[in-house]
């Protein structure tokens, strides 16, 4: 990489090296630690889409896409560094237009070679708004995006076709070289292209012609360690692609997550040995941490990029034109009461728009909203006139804690405010993400945000950004989004956090949503496994487990 890319990247991954510092393993595995080779389970969530790359941005399809994608750059395990994958070199000299090459050799599970087309017609297709890619957004910043955009508002794009199908920032240059021009500098572009959007597309990918690509989803290739051998509603099925490439392989043989709907049963069976590798402790069992005892020496604890708030909903007029009952709702939250009873400090409370254990990111941006207070909350809420009716706190029930932490926030708000509130239990996470997208919910929407990749803009601009796919609460404000451009388009990284910290400050200003919680990740496996381990973005590094012998 040019002095300009290196600089960019190194500022980062240096501090994302202390990130996950805080990590505690609660022992070593006494069993024979296994060598490669054998097959195991790891719960799983049901995807909201089939799993196509650019048409997932949740995290129950993005931890299967995980398994069986290769990018052109991977985040390591233990620091969240960027390193090259298919990427050999990410060169640039102003932020603005890079060129990529990539390493030769790496294949698609259906043998056939990655090359620059397989990325540059997969941006272009993920881009293209007749497409309707879930993860278009993440193209923006490229030349051209604006153009294969659908005229109008957007939502006709047989009345309003686009100009054209490719983004004219993108151009191969032969079989292992293609180039990046974007419409501003964007200083951290290559940290941002080991998201599973960015992931190149096989030839096949462009040769199915079923709507929204349903063949190719019910088995997709990719060019990862791991290739999909079957997928279903109760179980999907990955098998070690032989033929893999890369500097990153797999270790077991054979790897089925299977789906639950219920945590507490999918933590029953890692202790009955049952289930190997488990994500998330119930929060009945992480008080007194009880997990300890039930897996002993086979669980680990540690901060991570994780964060979760609540969002107003848009489909709630009440709450959406008013900004003070929205303060106060937040400032009526008791987060380290909730963090202690619940969570046994598992869950700190988060005062800021991103999490502390992100380097440089700031905290105590919320200021008094995000800080308990009953007396202020109350008054504040009776000066906004209230709620009228009852508020309802929407949540997937598959989560460990999303309905115990809503019941709490409820009973506080009945007590503190006087206000009547429900709990509305969605059974999966697909059905409640899809529920989102289809404005079915007023009242306040669960949501969290696992890193795509260790940059403060992550927090921002997928969320927050107008059009994104991710922004629930519909938020739009020309300043915000001004602001992250500026950022965007800084000649350095510590120009760019000053920027992004005054883009949360509108944020703060504007109360969009409220922050609630950062997060230590807690993971346990059974005695059948070895070498588990938590990354830094809070999920197990399942290609890296080993089965043991």
């Amino acid at each position: 990489m040019t002095a300009g890319a290196v600089s960019a990247i190194a500022a980062l991954t240096l501090a994302a090296c202390g990130s996950g510092g805080a990590g505690t393993d609660t022992g070593t595995d006494t069993g024979t630690e296994g060598a490669a080779g054998g097959e195991y389970t790891t719960n799983g969530c049901t995807p909201e889409n089939p799993l196509i790359a650019s048409n997932t941005s949740e995290a129950c399809g993005g931890d299967q896409l995980d398994m069986f994608l290769a990018k052109l750059v991977h985040y390591n395990t233990d620091t969240a560094e960027p390193e090259m994958d298919i990427a050999e070199s990410i060169e640039t000299d102003d932020n603005q237009t890079f060129t990529v090459t990539l390493k030769q050799g790496y294949n698609f599970h259906d043998g056939t070679e990655v090359q620059a087309h397989n990325f540059v017609d997969a941006w272009n297709w993920a881009a293209a708004g007749p497409n309707g890619q879930a993860a278009s957004y993440f193209f923006s910043p490229i030349e051209g995006y604006a153009d294969v955009q659908c005229g109008g508002d957007g939502s006709d794009c047989e009345a309003n076709p686009p100009e054209t199908e490719e983004m004219s920032g993108l151009q191969v240059v032969d079989d292992y070289t293609f180039t990046i021009k974007t419409t501003e500098a964007v200083s951290n572009l290559p940290v941002r292209l080991g998201y599973s959007a960015f992931a190149p597309q096989p030839d096949a990918f462009f040769a199915d012609e079923s709507e929204g690509k349903e063949d190719f989803a019910a088995k997709p290739i990719g060019a990862g360690p791991y290739q999909v051998e079957s997928t279903s509603s109760t179980e999907t099925v990955f098998t070690k692609f032989a033929d893999y490439g890369g500097d990153f392989p797999g270790s077991a043989d054979k790897i089925t997550f299977v789906i639950y709907q219920d945590i507490a049963a999918a933590y029953a069976d890692t202790v009955a040995g049952n289930l190997d590798v488990l994500d998330q402790i119930p929060t009945d069992q992480l008080a007194g941490r009880q997990f300890e005892s039930d897996l002993p020496d086979r669980s680990e604890q540690r901060e991570s990029m994780t964060i979760s708030y609540l969002t107003y909903s848009p489909a709630d007029e009440q709450l959406k034109e008013n900004k003070e009952l929205r303060q106060a709702l937040s400032m009526a939250v008791d987060r380290e009461t909730i963090n202690q009873q619940l969570w046994d400090g598992a869950r700190p409370p988060l005062d800021s728009w991103a999490p502390s254990s992100l380097p440089d990111s700031p905290t105590g941006v919320c200021g008094e909203f995000c800080t308990y207070d009953a007396a202020a909350a109350k008054a504040l809420y009776d000066q906004s006139g209230g709620y009228d009716g009852t508020l309802y706190l929407n949540t997937n029930a598959d989560g460990a804690g999303n309905v115990a932490t809503f019941e709490a926030v409820c009973n506080g708000w009945k007590n503190d405010l006087g206000l009547d509130c429900q709990v509305n239990q969605v059974v999966d996470f697909s059905t409640y993400n899809k529920g989102i997208d289809a404005d079915e919910y007023t009242g306040v929407l669960r949501s969290a945000w696992l890193a795509d990749y260790p940059s403060i803009e992550n927090y921002l601009a997928p969320i927050y950004g107008k059009g994104a796919d991710s922004n629930w609460s519909d938020y739009d404000n020309p300043a915000f989004d001004d602001k992250l451009a500026e950022a965007a388009a800084a000649p350095d990284l510590d120009q760019a956090n000053a920027l992004y910290l005054e883009a949360m400050q509108i944020l703060a200003e504007d109360f969009p949503t409220a922050p609630m919680q950062s997060r230590l990740e807690t993971i346990g496996w059974s005695e059948n496994v070895s070498n588990v381990k938590l990354t830094p973005f809070g999920k197990p590094d399942r290609i890296g487990v080993t089965v043991n012998q």
